[in-house]
């Protein structure tokens, strides 16, 4: 998908089905960027509803696949991030639909644990599962506390908590969310045992950040705070590395698993999605939940350590969002933002913003092929916008912002 101008949508006869109610690479994300354009006031609400015009130009999806980065709950997602009485109608449809997805995942998800069979990635993970589905919940209880939601959101968190406990798979011990495929969610030979994933894209960190960011938020359910110490602490059994500088492998294999050690030689890649800043902010929001600012110290210290070394930065092959330079700055500016303005914390960052300044044009999207969110030139550019804009509770590097309930002058009868 190309287009000559990044900021007006492609001609209605250009657009491809499903591109539209992509966050990841298509029209969702871009309108996401609009709007909150248009919410940090340098942009405007006539752009930003043409992108949600686009977005919802085809049928949006409800069935089983659909999530957080695809049909209707993404599109619920970015329409209610953009905080216009004039979406409520269109809302309230796609919330329905989001809820019915919801119960149809978690009738699966409980059915598949009482079998005692292992997990999908995409049963449970932030991009395709149920935490992604959660935080769209989340999303639309703390935009509006009598939201139905709350109900579906509570047992989302249910069975997360049911998630996190021990299953025992052929007289060994492993961790619920132990997946017996690849990490690319399918069989391969080169993953005998399958694995545990610890990112926050795909594995473990999702749920903790999910488990966490509802607590802050003051919802809760019976054992909320156990499954989130239970899981920061097998996170802290993993950590690797000397204590000033940890690091955490973005998997665990069952060859690991057997040996408790880690194969691996050094850190990854330090990204988002997998490596030690997703890992630290998901730690960090934990550390909140459960009150604990001596945990809060230890995440940003973890982080700092890791946007010092350069033998890690030198991983790092581009800038997106997802696996770059904008997600580890951006996941960096959210953990170091109340570091004192003289700390190691503050200048690490100041450090870091300086080598992203240097190498990231201070521009809307190009006319790319890759001009989505995740991947795209989109997600660079969604950093740098202001966080009270709310547009990065879809990576769950904070929680949910409220977004300020407005009409500007636009015509919008729905987004059709």
């Amino acid at each position: 998908m190309t287009y000559t101008d990044p900021r007006t949508p492609p001609p209605d006869h250009e657009l491809t089905p499903g591109w539209g109610q992509s966050l990841a690479d298509g029209a969702a994300g871009l309108a996401l960027l609009h709007i909150g354009y248009a919410r940090a006031g340098i942009g405007d609400w006539v752009t930003a509803h043409q992108w949600a015009k686009a977005m919802t130009y085809s049928p949006v999806a409800a069935d089983r696949n659909a999530c957080l980065y695809r049909g209707a709950p993404a599109v619920a997602f970015v329409l209610r991030t953009a905080g216009l009485l004039a979406y409520d109608g269109v809302l309230r449809e796609l919330d329905e639909h989001t809820a019915t997805i919801t119960r149809t995942r978690l009738a699966q998800a409980h059915e598949r644990i009482d079998r005692g069979a292992l997990p999908s990635l995409r049963e449970f993970d932030l991009i395709n599962g149920l935490t992604g589905l959660g935080m769209c919940l989340l999303h639309a209880r703390h935009a509006d506390p009598t939201h139905p939601g709350g109900g579906p959101l509570r047992d989302v968190l249910t069975y997360l908590i049911r998630l996190t406990k021990q299953i025992t798979v052929d007289g060994t011990a492993l961790p619920g969310w132990w997946t017996a495929h690849s990490p690319s969610g399918r069989p391969d030979p080169r993953w005998p045992g399958g694995h545990a994933n610890l990112g926050m894209a795909h594995g473990i960190a999702g749920p903790l950040a999910l488990l966490s960011a509802a607590m802050i938020s003051g919802i809760t359910v019976p054992r909320q705070a156990d499954a989130i110490d239970h899981v920061d602490r097998f996170l802290d059994a993993w950590r690797c590395g000397p204590p000033n500088s940890p690091w955490w492998p973005g998997m665990i294999s069952a060859r690991e698993w057997a040996n408790t050690t880690i194969d691996q030689p050094g850190p990854q890649r330090p990204s988002w999605c997998y490596g030690t800043p997703g890992l630290a902010c998901a730690r960090y929001l934990a550390a909140q939940a459960l009150n604990r600012p001596s945990q809060i110290d230890l995440a940003q210290t973890a982080l700092v350590a890791c946007i010092t070394d350069n033998a890690q930065l030198n991983h790092l092959s581009d800038d997106s969002l997802c696996h770059g330079w904008a997600g580890l700055v951006h996941t960096a500016r959210r953990l170091l933002a109340d570091a004192d303005p003289d700390g190691e914390g503050a200048k690490a960052l100041a450090g870091v913003e300086h080598r992203w300044s240097q190498r990231s044009p201070q521009a809307v999207p190009d006319t790319v092929e890759a001009s989505g969110m995740l991947e795209g030139s989109g997600g660079v550019a969604l950093t740098r916008l202001p966080t009270h804009t709310g547009w990065d509770v879809c990576l769950l590097t904070a929680g949910p912002i409220r977004a300020p309930i407005s009409s500007p002058e636009l015509e919008t009868k729905g987004t059709g």
